[in-house]
């Protein structure tokens, strides 16, 4: 596996930090320098940690393991939801449901109802055993699942790993991985407590050109992976 290297990580303003002020005590290692305030990535160091995970990614694909990519930021949802797509894995993209990993027979429980109103509407089954008043209904319960699981209509079972965009907001979804031992690749900024993740990519996870690049570095190796 190949990083992209310093340059293409230095183009999408990966390098850039916290203040800090705001600096976990396990990111002193990865900060090269200060630049108006802001504390400055080795980014050396970061294309490494991207190969690592690449790694891992191809390594899951292999084997057939489900990864569930996780970013809740409204200015990076967009790039989680198209990256997992992309390679037919599911994403949250908005607020993380409690109870995702730790309690997932009861979410699976939610995912087939959904799977099962959204067929029945589909083939005009409501339409012919409920009168327009309960399908109004119906369609807003549909409506209210679809936003909160659209993501998670193909996970049969716990993921296998997880990727997460600011584990520290994510702080729910890092939770409930770790209690499962369910390995994460974060992408992390100098806020974030590094051991939150097996995998970390210390970078900065506000930049929507960086968290872009990775995902998609992340997705295509995965993807990889799957057709070796």
């Amino acid at each position: 596996m190949q990083g992209v290297g310093v340059d293409r990580l230095f183009e999408a303003g990966a390098h850039f930090a916290q203040v800090k002020s705001r600096r976990h005590p396990t990111m002193k290692k990865f900060v090269l320098g200060t630049k108006s305030k802001v504390e400055i990535f080795d980014l050396v160091k970061t294309d490494e940690q991207l190969i690592a995970a690449k790694t891992a990614m191809a390594a899951l694909a292999r084997d057939g393991k489900t990864v569930l990519f996780v970013g809740g930021k409204r200015e990076i949802s967009d790039q989680v939801r198209e990256a997992a797509a992309k390679i037919g894995q599911p994403y949250v993209a908005g607020r993380w449901l409690g109870g995702t990993i730790s309690n997932f027979v009861e979410i699976k429980k939610r995912i087939d109802r959904l799977a099962d109103l959204q067929a029945k509407r589909d083939s005009g089954e409501l339409a012919k055993t409920h009168t327009k008043l309960e399908r109004v209904f119906i369609d807003r319960e549909i409506e209210r699942l679809e936003t909160r699981l659209s993501g998670l209509s193909t996970l049969a079972k716990r993921p296998d790993a997880m990727i997460i965009v600011d584990p520290k907001r994510e702080a729910h979804a890092a939770k409930e991985a770790n209690d499962a031992h369910i390995p994460v690749i974060g992408i992390m900024s100098s806020d974030n407590d590094l051991s939150d993740a097996q995998f970390p990519i210390v970078t900065n996870d506000a930049s929507r050109k960086t968290v872009e690049l990775l995902l998609g570095e992340l997705a295509a190796a995965y993807a990889a992976g799957r057709a070796a």
